[in-house]
């Protein structure tokens, strides 16, 4: 490493304002903070000094990611394997399987097969991402002559995994622009955005593309083959249905179709537990956000319904299926586009996991409603935050008089 450090420090100058290649100096200086972190630091009594930085925020939640990551494409392979009739070639008329080919025998009971199966349609996703996300970032860069923020990774990663295994390249790409352009940078970059941008993407190609990204039906990596999310059974059919088709436990590991890094609530819950230690997730929305969903559940469950089998759906089983729990980990406690007083991260995460019920049950044409719900709070955040300071500003004031 000590070697790789003294290229950098050779190539510096050469890249720092006044040497020949100044104009690529936002370039040079993401690959060299990829490999370690920023030297730059701030002075002054007004700062805070903390072990804490952007560069190790970002780091942390995408470490956070990896064990959806990893399930997501070993559920990708799993899945698809199940239903793949080895004597009926059409399904290997498609692009991917020239590399799944290359390794994998096709049994759905080998680890590796499945996630070499999964591997070869979640990579290709998430390049594209990368490589059209960090592009924009990069020419934003250029124009407004600043660096290029380590969000722009996160983004990409989180988009990623939100996407179905099968979704089409170029929709993907098109996503990810979205998200980073008109989701972020149009409000001025990083920071400065009110919109999550991997869930406002997600969303544009949700009202856009209908037919390959809404979840009607799974999203099962085998061409020509679609079956009912459970989401799905559940509007149709209510608890019966569902039970019948997946137990609470399988749904909790995730052993069910649908977006990549969306369907294990265990493995999501891992990288949960790596925010809290770290202290990156605020536990208050968190813990609001399931609040809000047990009482709604719990009011839709009492109230009950002839013709919207929705209502009967407990609170638990609402956390187990659909993006909820992902939504939770990831977009919920993102502390750019939530709540930034104590208070009012507890009235934010309610509003999250009423808005998902009422979504879910009431407007059962969108089965998926964490997204929603999530973009929804985010709107109110400004809004929630200017309560609570008028709030804190009149007590103080009070206890002065």
């Amino acid at each position: 490493m000590k070697f790789l450090r003294k290229i950098f420090d050779d190539l510096k100058p050469t890249f720092s304002p006044g040497g020949r290649f100044e104009r690529w100096n936002v370039i040079f200086d993401v690959i060299e903070n990829f490999f370690y972190s920023s030297g730059r630091r701030t002075f002054g009594s007004v700062h805070v000094r903390d072990a804490s930085d952007v560069q190790r925020i970002m780091v942390t939640v995408m470490v956070a990611t990896l064990p959806a990551v990893f399930y997501g494409m070993y559920n990708i392979g799993f899945q698809a394997l199940q239903v793949i009739d080895l004597n009926d070639p059409t399904f290997k008329n498609d692009w991917h399987f020239v590399f799944i080919d290359l390794l994998c025998n096709y049994n759905p009971q080998n680890i590796f097969d499945c996630l070499w199966y999964g591997a070869c349609f979640f990579i290709p996703i998430y390049a594209v991402t990368f490589v059209v996300g960090i592009l924009w970032e990069m020419i934003f860069a250029f124009v407004r002559n600043h660096e290029i923020s380590e969000g722009a990774f996160v983004t990409t990663i989180l988009f990623a995994l939100c996407c179905p295994p099968d979704a089409p390249l170029w929709q993907v790409a098109l996503g990810i622009s979205f998200g980073i352009v008109i989701g972020k940078e149009v409000f001025g970059g990083t920071g400065k955005n009110f919109l999550n941008p991997a869930l406002a993407g997600r969303v544009f190609l949700y009202f856009a593309y209908p037919a390959q990204w809404s979840g009607d039906s799974a999203w099962v990596a085998v061409d020509g083959f679609s079956s009912p999310t459970i989401l799905s059974v559940a509007a149709q059919e209510g608890m019966q249905g569902v039970l019948t088709d997946i137990s609470w436990s399988e749904a909790f590991i995730g052993s069910m179709a649908g977006s990549i890094g969306e369907t294990s609530t265990l493995f999501i819950l891992l990288g949960l537990l790596l925010l809290f230690y770290n202290k990156v997730a605020s536990w208050r929305i968190v813990v609001g956000v399931l609040l809000g969903t047990i009482f709604t559940s719990a009011l839709f469950n009492t109230i009950g319904s002839d013709t919207n089998p929705m209502f009967s759906l407990p609170f638990y089983w609402h956390i187990v299926i659909g993006g909820y729990a992902f939504g939770l980990t990831f977009m919920a406690v993102e502390p750019v586009t939530g709540s930034h007083t104590n208070l009012g991260r507890w009235y934010y995460g309610i509003l999250i996991g009423i808005m998902v019920v009422l979504i879910r049950v009431i407007n059962p044409a969108f089965p998926e409603g964490m997204m929603l719900a999530i973009l929804f709070a985010n709107l109110f955040a400004p809004i929630i935050d200017h309560f609570v300071q008028e709030r804190n500003i009149k007590m103080r004031l009070r206890r002065q008089n």
